[in-house]
């Protein structure tokens, strides 16, 4: 993975290739989550580019793991790149 800048922003970010073949801007410093299928929140994107249900915490104790989160939810223009229907 190669750390780029966000176009807008100007954030660090890395893409990771999802299953289905996409590319997927993430932030690119990885922070640890515990993974919760049905009552996750938030989002967490894995090295292999699968993405789960979660919500972060800072204790690596309790973490499910690490990964990272898509750029698209902490960017504050992520509208500009969202395509128009």
């Amino acid at each position: 993975m190669r750390e780029m800048h966000c176009k807008s922003c100007g954030a660090a970010i890395i893409w990771i290739k999802t299953p289905g073949g996409k590319s997927m801007p993430c932030n690119a410093s990885p922070i640890y989550y515990i993974e919760k299928p049905k009552s996750g929140t938030k989002r967490i994107v894995l090295q292999n580019g699968e993405v789960l249900a979660c919500e972060y915490t800072e204790d690596p104790h309790k973490a499910t793991g690490v990964g990272y989160v898509p750029h698209w939810s902490t960017c504050p223009n992520a509208g500009d790149f969202r395509k128009k229907g």
